[in-house]
């Protein structure tokens, strides 16, 4: 992994803010694509917000994005584009939490922070025995507390990265290398056969349930886009016109809605296909709609926020998964309702 061992402040904040939520074996590749674009914290920060959102589509959770953006731009404009060297100026900056900025402190400037990520929570949890929840403020407190009074002050980055490794390689979520493992004399999970139960989580996330429709409104050859600028998920990508629905919903009933919002003039457009349903799962909502296309003969009257594209350009905007998929798709899996 290019970022092991990397002592500049600015990729290794690129690389931890990648792999927020995200596998390594996903991420390497937008790291790798972002440094080329943007070597320099100030490249990106004078980057263009398409541009950025264009790089980082795909990956999800895009207030990551969004942060990004805002840190690069606050640190260019105030600090003259040098990373703050302290972890408390560290952990100002917007989008990064203690993890992050305890990595951030250790790897960069060999700050004395121990880092608790799921791996070290996995480590600890299983060594030492900790049945505390690690979701909890109570179990996080013990988790941290811990791990810090075991940092190796003297290489604190160095330390940070092994037992972050030994987490990912031998002591793994599924399968863990028990054979091999040098504390496997000691560990209270192992001789408790409870290697399977540790750590423990006491939340079980509830899924929302949220129905989208996009209206692909087509236009002499271009069709309707905006930036989604609601406090929501996606906010800053692309979006076609939306109806957002308590539960699934038909043609008719969406139409008339269409019509209610200005998006349709009635008598005015024809329907050309009805997508089939996609679905998506995120961290806390279930995402499930379709997309209709429509054949519009007369132009509605929408809000300054919309913009007519050409058909053939959208794939220059930064669109949600959600939508890409569709777009990728082959039409002839579409049909009517």
């Amino acid at each position: 992994m290019p970022w092991k061992g990397e002592k500049d402040p600015y990729k290794i904040w690129l690389s931890e803010i990648i792999l927020q939520q995200t596998r390594v074996e996903q991420g390497l590749g937008y790291y790798e694509r972002m440094v080329k674009a943007f070597p320099t914290i100030k490249k990106l920060a004078k980057a263009n917000d398409n541009q950025v959102f264009k790089l980082w589509e795909g990956l999800g959770y895009y207030s990551r994005c969004r942060n990004l953006l805002a840190t690069a731009r606050s640190i260019t404009n105030e600090r003259k584009g040098i990373f703050p060297s302290t972890y408390d100026e560290i952990l100002a900056l917007k989008g990064v939490g203690t993890y992050t900025a305890a990595a951030i402190s250790s790897f960069a400037f060999n700050l004395p922070y121990a880092v608790v990520d799921g791996n070290v929570f996995r480590v600890l949890a299983r060594v030492f025995g900790i049945d505390l929840p690690i979701d909890t403020t109570e179990g996080k407190k013990k988790f941290t507390a811990l791990a810090q009074s075991l940092l190796d002050l003297k290489r604190p980055g160095l330390y940070n990265q092994a037992i972050m490794d030994f987490g990912a390689v031998v002591c793994k979520p599924v399968s863990p290398q028990c054979g091999a493992c040098p504390f496997s004399k000691t560990c209270v999970a192992l001789a408790q056969k409870k290697v399977a139960q540790w750590p423990v989580k006491s939340k079980t996330l509830a899924l929302k349930q949220r129905w989208f429709y996009f209206l692909l409104l087509q236009y002499r050859g271009r069709v309707a886009v905006r930036v989604r600028d609601q406090k929501d998920i996606w906010q800053g990508l692309y979006e076609f016109p939306l109806l957002e629905t308590a539960s699934a919903a038909t043609w008719p009933a969406l139409s008339r809605q269409a019509e209610k919002k200005g998006w349709l003039v009635s008598n005015a457009y024809r329907t050309e296909q009805v997508s089939v349903l996609y679905r998506q799962t995120l961290s806390h909502q279930l995402i499930a709609g379709q997309f209709i296309h429509v054949s519009l003969k007369k132009k509605p009257v929408l809000g300054n926020q919309w913009q007519w594209v050409e058909y053939d350009t959208l794939d220059q905007l930064a669109f949600p998964q959600f939508i890409n998929q569709h777009l990728k798709a082959d039409s002839r899996q579409s049909s009517l309702f």
